[in-house]
C-alpha cells in the first residue's frame, strides 16, 4: 500500500518527495505522526510517542500500539535513545532485539539515525522541533530517517547517515519533515559562528536579529550538509513546529510536552 495523506488520516502526515524522474519507490512507507487521535492527556495530548518525557506510560503504550495498528506495520519500530550525535545504527541488527519494542523505558541503545535494508524493519525518531530527515534510493532496497537539532546537524549526522548507506550519493532521495522554523528558529551567536567555522556556505542559513542573536533556517544547514555529500534530491521543509499549534509537538513552545514519530521502511 502506498500511503498518501488521505489514506493517513488525521494522525499522520506523509513527506514529500522529489518530483524527478528517480521519484520514490512505490514499497518505500513513511510517515510523521500528528498530535492527534491518541490517548496521551494534558500537556501530552494527544500523540505521544515518546516514553521519556514524563508522560504516562500506559498512554504511551496505548499511542504504540495505535500506531503499529494503523498502518500496519510489520514490525515495532526500532525506537532510540537520542542523543544529538552522529551515531548511525543499522535498524536490521535490532530487529527481534528487547531494546527494539521496550515500550516502557527508554532504549538501551544510542543513536542518531537508523538504517534499513531488509524489507519491513522499521526506522523510527521522534521529534519536536528538531528536523526529520527521510532517506531511500531509487530502487527501494534501502531507506534511513535521521533526528537532527542543530548539535547533531554540526556534529555530522546527515554526512554520516548518507556514508554509512550502501547506497550512491546520486541514488538517495531525501524529505525533510517537520521541524521549526526559520521565522522562529532564535539561536546564539555561539551557534552561528560554529556552523560559519565548519563550512562558510552555512552563513545564508543566518539572519541577524536583536541582541546578536540569529534566526536559524535548520532545513537550509540539512540542505547544505546534503549538497556536500552528494545528495541533491531534497524535497520537504514547509513545515513549522512552532507556529503549527494543532498539528505538532514543539519543545520551544512548550518544554513539557510531547514527541511525533517518523517512521520508515521498506514493504
Amino acid at each position: 500500500m502506498k500511503l498518501n495523506n488521505r489514506q493517513l488520516g488525521a494522525s499522520y502526515l506523509a513527506p514529500d518527495w522529489p518530483n524527478t524522474c528517480s521519484a520514490k519507490p512505490g514499497n518505500i512507507q513513511a510517515c510523521t505522526t500528528l498530535i492527534t487521535g491518541g490517548s496521551s492527556k494534558g500537556d501530552y495530548s494527544q500523540f505521544n510517542l515518546a516514553s521519556h518525557v514524563g508522560d504516562d506510560v500506559q498512554a504511551v503504550r496505548a499511542n504504540r500500539a495505535k500506531l503499529v495498528e494503523d498502518l500496519k506495520l510489520p514490525s515495532e519500530p526500532a525506537w532510540l535513545e537520542q542523543v544529538h550525535s552522529n551515531r548511525v545504527l543499522i535498524a536490521d541488527d535490532m530487529a527481534g532485539s528487547s531494546a527494539s519494542g521496550d515500550e516502557d523505558s527508554a532504549p538501551a541503545i544510542q543513536a542518531d539515525a537508523s538504517i534499513a535494508r531488509t524489507k519491513g524493519v522499521v526506522c523510527a525518531v521522534l521529534t519536536a522541533d528538531c528536523l526529520p530527515v527521510f532517506f531511500c534510493n531509487r530502487y527501494g532496497t534501502e531507506v534511513a530517517v535521521a533526528h537532527a537539532g542543530w548539535r547533531g546537524l554540526h556534529a555530522g549526522i546527515i554526512s554520516n547517515t548518507v556514508n554509512t548507506m550502501s547506497s550512491l550519493a546520486g541514488d538517495i532521495l531525501v524529505s525533510l519533515g517537520p521541524a521549526i522554523g526559520a521565522r522562529v528558529f532564535e539561536v546564539g551567536d555561539e551557534v552561528f559562528q560554529a556552523f560559519v567555522d565548519k563550512d562558510s556556505k552555512n552563513r545564508s542559513a543566518f539572519v541577524k536579529a536583536e541582541n546578536n542573536r540569529y534566526l536559524c533556517d535548520i532545513y537550509k544547514l540539512a540542505t547544505i550538509e546534503l549538497q556536500s555529500v552528494g545528495v541533491t534530491q531534497v524535497a520537504g521543509g514547509r513545515c513549522c513546529t512552532y507556529s503549527e499549534s494543532n498539528r505538532f509537538y514543539s519543545y520551544r513552545r512548550r518544554q513539557n510536552t510531547g514527541r511525533m514519530a517518523s517512521i520508515i521502511w521498506i514493504s
